[in-house]
């Protein structure tokens, strides 16, 4: 009993903070990559974001395995944290 409390704690944790970061993500790649005005990306990368943290929320508790779900938010966080490093100017 105690060991599925834990699990189920696991991944309302990975819900909630994964699927926090993964959205603030896509919200920042959107915001640099929409070809609109800087107030119109901001705040439809803004909405897009909620659709975002449902999807990973879903996904989170919809993955078989704890590692599957996190494995699923961490491999499109990668993503785009490279796209919005690379939208961004990058290195230089």
């Amino acid at each position: 009993m105690a060991r599925t409390r834990l699990a189920v704690a696991a991944r309302i944790a990975l819900a909630v903070f994964a699927g926090y970061g993964l959205a603030g993500l896509a919200t920042a790649a959107l915001a640099l990559g929409l070809p609109m005005s800087r107030a119109d990306a901001a705040s439809t990368a803004t909405m897009l974001s909620f659709a975002v943290y449902a999807a990973a929320v879903l996904w989170t508790f919809g993955a078989r395995r704890l590692a599957t779900a996190a494995l699923g938010l961490l491999l499109p966080a990668l993503a785009l944290g490279g796209l919005v490093w690379a939208l961004h100017g990058g290195a230089g």
